[in-house]
């Protein structure tokens, strides 16, 4: 209120919080509101009345997939895009309810990026197989355990007949295996897995969180990580 007050008068200082401070008349405050949004809440009513509201309509998913898939190079991506927004949709509806679960913007931002790099990587490879691989990439290392199999499930139901891909990590899985003797741990293949997974979650996500009960591996798994990739 004071900060748009002085706006208001034409102000060119102000005493704020104990401070003098330059008012400049492009001064501003936009608020973006998710309310349905995981973690988020409604403003206050008497904050609320100090903005003018705008509203905004729901992204079409599908066609913002499609765009992107056709900047990447895929020629079948308005197929695809639908069959990538099925799966998340089907995923909301018959997966448990968690709060790191995200099927929004974000999460269909991850998939398609994701499939834009494996796109470079691998040009002359089934479109399908690459979005298959780019939808579990994404989605499989936050999903717990009861609920791979649905998603499982889902994917196979609208990629029938598209094999997994063989994935060529290079000399990063020996690496890994290396640097987990080199700390006294045993290389078995769910620890190894789950090392790939962030490896593959690091490549599309800017910020992630790995999270697990306590001596669940979380530690280990990064550190391991960062070893072999060093």
């Amino acid at each position: 209120m004071i900060l748009f007050g002085a706006k208001g008068r034409g102000d060119e200082e102000l005493m704020f919080e104990e401070s003098q401070i330059k008012m400049k008349p492009t001064f501003c405050v936009f608020i973006t509101m998710n309310p349905g949004y995981a973690g988020r809440s409604e403003l206050p009513d008497n904050l609320k009345a100090l903005f003018r509201p705008v509203a905004m309509m729901v992204p079409d998913y599908s066609l913002i997939g499609q765009i992107r898939l056709y900047s990447f190079g895929y020629t079948k991506a308005v197929i695809l895009a639908k069959k990538m927004v099925t799966t998340f949709k089907l995923s909301s509806e018959q997966l448990s309810s968690q709060d790191h679960y995200d099927y929004g913007m974000r999460a269909v931002t991850s998939v398609i990026n994701a499939a834009g790099l494996l796109k470079r990587a691998d040009p002359d490879m089934n479109e399908d197989q690459l979005l298959l691989r780019a939808l579990r990439d994404v989605n499989v290392p936050k999903f717990l355990k009861d609920d791979l199999p649905l998603f499982e499930n889902i994917i196979s139901d609208l990629f029938p007949g598209v094999s997994k891909p063989n994935i060529d990590y290079g000399a990063l899985l020996s690496e890994i295996k290396k640097s987990a003797v080199t700390k006294n741990l045993q290389p078995v293949q769910p620890f190894i897995d789950k090392i790939i997974q962030l490896y593959d979650t690091i490549q599309v996500r800017h910020g992630l969180m790995i999270v697990g009960p306590t001596g669940g591996g979380k530690t280990q798994n990064y550190k391991t990580l960062a070893h072999a990739m060093t």
